[in-house]
C-alpha cells in the first residue's frame, strides 16, 4: 500500500471514530462529564407532534438519565415502592424496546421521604458491549449489551438511602467508581470493571458537625479531571468535596461548607472548579485544585451566592457559567472568572434536569415539561419554549443531530 494510500486510510478511520465518539453519551451528563456537546444541527423547536422521530412509553418510574452507546439507549426503572429493578434498553433509530430486565427484587426498601426521588435515579454508565446500571445499595450490575445477560452484580455494599439513592458511576480506566452516601454509611468506592471485585474504598471521615444522618447523605456524581500535573477524582459530598486518586482513593485535598446533600456535579475550567454546596442554601465556589489538606481558607477564589440551584448541575461555555434554580425557576448566566451576574430570568416551574450546552444553545428541561432554549451568551436571548405533555426529572443526551429526553413517562428522540 502506497504513503498516500495508508494516510487516507487512517484519515478514513479517524473519522469514524469521530462521528462514533459523538453518536455516544457514555455517563451522565455526557462524555466529559460537563453537559456539554459539541454536536450541531441539534433541534431548537418541537413538541408532540414536530420533530420527535420516535417516542417509547416506559413502564414503572425512573429518574436516571439515558445514556447511549452505537445503537443504544439504555434507561432504569423501578417500580413506586422500589420492590424491583430493572434495565431498558431501546433501539436508537426505531425507538423500540430491545431489552426489558427485571434485575432483582428487593426484600427491604428504605423510605423515600420525598416525590423528587425515586428508586431508579442513578444514571448508568456504558462502553463498547457493557452497561453498568446502579441502584446505590439495592444492587450494582455489568450487563452484556447485546444479550442482555448479567455478566455480574453486587448487592453486599451498605448504605441506607433515606430520601433513595441518586448518585450515578463513572468509568475510569479499568474501574466502576461511585459514592455511597446515605444516612448511615458515607463512602466512595471503585469496583474493578470486569469482575465487579472492590479494588479500594475510601471512608468520607467528614466532621459533618451533627448526628443527624438526613444532613450527611448525598447524591452527587463525582467526575475526573487533569489538574496540578496529577489525575483527580473531585467528589462532592454533604458539607465537603474531596479530591482523590481514582486509582488508589487517597485524598489529595478538601474544601469545606456548610450545605449538605449535594446533587451537582463539578464543573472544571480556566484553572478552577467550580463546586455547588448542595441544600439549605446552595452557594457556587471557584476553588483552585493545586492545593494538599483543607485548603478552605486557601484556594476558593469567590463565591456566588445568589439563586444557585442545588438539584440540577451547572454548565459551563467558554467563559460563561449556565445556572437555574430548581425551586424558583429563575435562570442565570454567571462570569466564570469572576462570579459575576450577568443576567437573570425567571423561567417558571421548578426545575430538576441539569441544563445542555450544545449548538450555541442552553437547554433548560422543567418538571412542568417546558424545555427552554436560549442564546448561550452574556445576554439573555430566549431562542424557543417547546412543551411535552409530561415533565423532566432526567438530563437530555445528545447523540448525532438528535436530542434523547425522557420525561416522567416516556423516552424520546427529537430531530428536525
Amino acid at each position: 500500500m502506497s504513503r498516500l494510500a495508508i494516510c487516507e486510510s487512517l484519515l478514513l478511520l479517524m473519522i469514524s471514530f469521530a462521528a462514533r465518539a459523538a453518536d455516544n453519551w457514555p455517563q451522565f451528563r455526557g462524555p466529559n462529564g460537563d453537559g456539554t456537546s459539541d454536536a450541531t444541527g441539534l433541534p431548537t423547536v418541537w413538541s408532540e407532534t414536530q420533530h420527535v422521530k420516535w417516542k417509547t412509553p416506559l413502564h414503572d418510574k425512573g429518574w436516571s438519565s439515558p445514556v447511549v452507546w452505537g445503537d443504544q439507549v439504555w434507561v432504569t426503572a423501578a417500580p413506586e415502592d422500589g420492590s424491583k429493578d430493572f434495565a431498558i434498553c431501546v433501539d436508537k433509530n426505531t425507538g423500540k424496546i430491545v431489552h426489558d430486565i427485571h434485575l432483582w427484587d428487593n426484600e427491604k426498601v428504605y423510605p423515600l421521604g420525598n416525590a423528587l426521588n425515586g428508586y431508579a435515579s442513578c444514571t448508568p454508565a456504558i462502553e463498547d458491549g457493557r452497561v453498568y446500571v446502579h441502584f446505590g445499595s439495592y444492587g450494582t450490575a455489568c450487563l452484556d449489551t447485546k444479550s442482555g445477560k448479567v455478566l455480574w452484580q453486587r448487592r453486599d455494599l451498605p448504605c441506607e438511602h433515606f430520601r433513595g439513592p441518586g448518585s450515578s458511576p463513572i468509568l475510569f480506566e479499568n474501574l466502576l467508581i461511585f459514592h455511597m452516601d446515605g444516612f448511615d454509611y458515607h463512602y466512595i468506592v471503585a469496583l474493578d470493571k470486569a469482575t465487579g471485585k472492590t479494588v479500594w474504598k475510601t471512608d468520607r471521615n467528614i466532621d459533618y458537625g451533627t448526628d443527624n444522618g438526613d444532613l450527611m447523605k448525598s447524591f452527587a456524581t463525582p467526575r475526573v479531571i487533569q489538574a496540578a500535573g496529577k489525575t483527580q477524582l473531585i467528589s462532592p459530598s454533604s458539607m465537603a468535596t474531596m479530591s482523590y486518586d481514582p486509582r488508589t482513593g487517597r485524598e489529595y485535598w478538601r474544601v469545606h461548607y456548610k450545605s449538605h446533600s449535594g446533587a451537582a456535579m463539578p464543573l472544571f475550567g480556566h484553572g478552577l472548579l467550580y463546586l455547588n454546596t448542595g441544600f439549605g442554601k446552595a452557594d457556587l465556589l471557584a476553588v483552585r485544585p493545586d492545593g494538599e489538606g483543607d485548603v478552605t481558607a486557601t484556594h476558593v477564589v469567590w463565591a456566588s451566592k445568589k439563586g444557585i440551584g442545588s438539584r440540577p448541575s451547572q454548565v459551563l461555555a467558554g467563559d460563561l457559567i449556565f445556572n437555574v434554580h430548581d425551586g424558583t425557576g429563575v435562570a442565570s448566566c454567571i462570569d466564570a472568572k469572576t462570579g459575576e451576574e450577568l443576567w437573570s430570568k425567571r423561567l417558571g416551574g421548578e426545575f430538576s434536569a441539569s441544563p445542555l450546552v450544545a449548538d450555541g444553545k442552553v437547554y433548560f428541561c422543567g418538571q412542568d415539561g417546558n424545555t427552554t432554549v436560549v442564546k448561550a451568551a452574556r445576554e439573555y436571548i430566549e431562542l424557543a419554549k417547546n412543551k411535552f405533555d409530561d415533565g423532566f426529572m432526567a438530563s437530555p443526551a445528545v447523540t448525532g443531530k438528535s436530542l434523547i429526553l425522557r420525561t416522567r413517562s416516556a423516552l424520546y428522540r427529537v430531530e428536525e
